[in-house]
């Protein structure tokens, strides 16, 4: 079997997307859905901050599952305020080469929004 890659985050928004109207009560992605962004937004901040912990704890298997949950949430908050990954993985490649410190300096009031 080959090991999955980056491609599976397309994979995944896919899937949530296809759950969006389905029954809320069989499925979480759906009921997630219903919560509106405001909780998914709030979700991703708590599966944020238990990969922060097992990181510190050095719990390397926690770390992975905690992560895929993370990853998980993040997609769903993407499909969620309509953002595609394909948006983000734009992004990731304009900053290839950039240093960190330039994104400091950045305007946060240029959202078109």
């Amino acid at each position: 079997m080959t090991p999955p890659t980056a491609h599976i985050l397309d994979q995944l928004y896919s899937r949530i997307e296809s759950k969006r109207k389905a029954d809320p009560e069989t499925s979480y992605t759906a009921k997630m859905f219903d919560r509106g962004t405001h909780k998914i937004a709030q979700k991703v901040g708590e599966e944020a901050v238990e990969v922060v912990i097992e990181a510190i704890r050095g719990k390397r298997k926690r770390l992975v599952s905690e992560s895929a949950d993370l990853l998980y949430h993040l997609t769903l908050l993407w499909a969620a305020s309509d953002v595609e990954p394909g948006e983000v993985w734009r992004e990731l490649a304009r900053r290839e080469g950039v240093s960190g410190y330039a994104h400091l300096g950045r305007e946060t009031d240029d959202d078109e929004d």
